[in-house]
């Protein structure tokens, strides 16, 4: 990644020179700074807005060069619509905007300060800052020239907010980087193509989270054998690269209070086995680990963060390939709960990896509530595109929270139905279960199959097939890796479990 901005808050003030923002609601109204800004030069930013009929629609910009007397290179008008609705997730939208707009090669100021007179908040003001640093990011790293007028060889560009409360701002600020980076890392992790990053590569980055203080243990196929693990390991039996399991731990909460536990699919390649996928669109499957990816970038984001609770996180790291050794449709595999499971398709392979990973994390942490991530089921994006991730649940209060969240950060989630009409069509003749439930609601009979291996623990799965990879464009993200569910769980986590 290069051209991360190094973000600074500084109180509100018009500085000699530079590059400059300025905000504007749709009533048009220069106010404050901004009047004082207009006035240094000579009434250029009415006119401006004047001559091209600038409305301020929200995250649209006015651009005027070289104004007044020549001290400076820009001055940007960015439009927020109406001032008085704008919701956090707006105000990260905002900030990514902005990014977009300033020059890359020189130092920006931005002048944050609410048209509409009202008090801008420090979550507001930090929430602006990581939609500029998310908007900043490209995944370069293999290109030998770095492209866009962004790039300059990694080095950070130096972006001044001013901002009324700037104390404030930088408190706020110093959490929602920390969230904006294990976002990133999650970007990082499924934009890299699977030739670099096995399951081995994978559970390395995993382990070097020890050094934010989280404690890592990586299972061997050696250990996970012993555990009975035979779903998971049975997706990576066609590969030469061995699987693991990491297991991470960040112990912030008080002692003896049961964690919450976030599980992710981790496939870092699927053919489909002997299932083969077809060609078209195969190399999209290097961002099959999505959902381990977003736990890891989760277990970074609340370490960085200090979070004052107890969070395990655990992602289940396979590569599903064809060879001789390969599982093949037919197969009974016994999972590490005793449940058999008849392989049907061996393309509907996260789930088995997630049955084993599910049981672990309940079996041995006990935790208040689990929520597993994975980019399980191309049905799930025919429902409901790449908006919404799939949202099935055993706890109406889980689902409510989760909603809650996906709602304040733009992380959305979208419920979606349980029952026992759906369990019917995953039973098997030969096994406990198969794998597959036949065409029709297969997000759903996927999210029921997992289930199985819940009990009575309160549980979420979010499908995240649309909206971890290849998900649409946003003010704040251009990567085809867009980090979905670092934000959206890491808010849950401080808003009902912290403290």
């Amino acid at each position: 990644m290069t051209g991360t901005p190094n973000i600074t808050f500084t109180k509100p003030a018009i500085p000699a020179r530079g590059s400059l923002m300025v905000l504007l609601d749709d009533t048009l109204s220069l106010t404050g700074i901004a009047s004082e800004l207009d006035r240094k030069l000579n009434g250029a930013i009415a006119r401006s807005i004047s001559t091209a009929e600038y409305k301020a629609k929200a995250m649209s910009t006015l651009e005027i060069l070289s104004p007044g007397d020549g001290k400076y290179d820009r001055v940007v008008v960015l439009g927020l619509g109406d001032a008085g609705k704008l919701t956090e997730n707006d105000w990260m939208r905002a900030g990514g905007a902005a990014m977009a707009a300033l020059p890359g090669e020189r130092q920006a100021t931005v002048l944050l300060v609410r048209p509409d007179g009202r008090n801008i908040r420090g979550r507001e003001a930090a929430s602006f800052a990581a939609g500029m640093k998310l908007r900043s990011y490209s995944f370069d790293k293999y290109k030998s020239k770095p492209e866009g007028k962004n790039s300059d060889g990694g080095k950070p560009k130096p972006v001044r907010i001013c901002v009324g409360g700037h104390a404030a701002a930088r408190r706020a600020w110093a959490v929602e980087d920390a969230v904006t980076g294990g976002t990133i890392l999650a970007r990082d992790l499924v934009n890299e193509p699977a030739n670099t990053l096995g399951p081995i590569e994978f559970a390395t980055i995993a382990a070097e989270l020890s050094s934010l203080g989280i404690k890592v243990e990586i299972l061997t196929e050696e250990h996970m054998r012993g555990l009975g693990m035979h779903a998971l390991l049975g997706v990576g039996q066609g590969s030469e690269r061995p699987s693991r399991m990491a297991v991470m731990s960040w112990e912030g909460g008080r002692k003896r209070t049961k964690p919450i536990a976030f599980v992710g699919k981790g496939v870092v390649f699927d053919t489909g086995g002997i299932s083969l996928k077809p060609g078209a669109g195969m190399g999209d499957m290097k961002g099959d680990m999505g959902g381990a990816a977003a736990v890891t970038g989760l277990m970074h984001a609340v370490a960085s963060r200090k979070a004052r609770a107890n969070v395990v996180g655990v992602i289940g790291l396979v590569e599903n390939m064809p060879d001789g050794n390969a599982q093949r449709p037919g197969d009974v595999v016994t999972s590490m709960s005793g449940q058999t499971i008849e392989i049907l398709n061996t393309d509907a392979e996260g789930r088995l990896v997630l049955a084993d990973a599910l049981h672990y994390t309940i079996d041995r942490f006990k935790p208040q509530i689990v929520v597993d991530l994975a980019t399980l089921t191309g049905a799930c994006i025919v429902a409901l595109g790449h908006d919404h991730a799939g949202l099935f649940s055993n706890d109406e209060e889980l689902t409510g929270r989760l909603t809650a969240a996906g709602k304040a950060t733009g992380e959305k989630v979208w419920p979606l139905p349980l029952g026992p009409e759906y369990d019917k069509l995953i039973k098997s003749k030969v096994a406990d279960m198969k794998n597959i439930g036949g065409r029709w609601g297969g997000a759903i009979t996927a999210a029921q199959f997992l289930k199985r291996f819940v009990g009575e623990t309160p549980w979420a799965h979010l499908d995240i097939a649309g909206t971890a990879m290849d998900s649409p464009a946003t003010e704040y993200s251009r990567s085809w890796a867009s980090g979905f569910g670092v934000r959206l769980l890491d808010r849950l986590i401080a808003d009902c479990y912290e403290g």
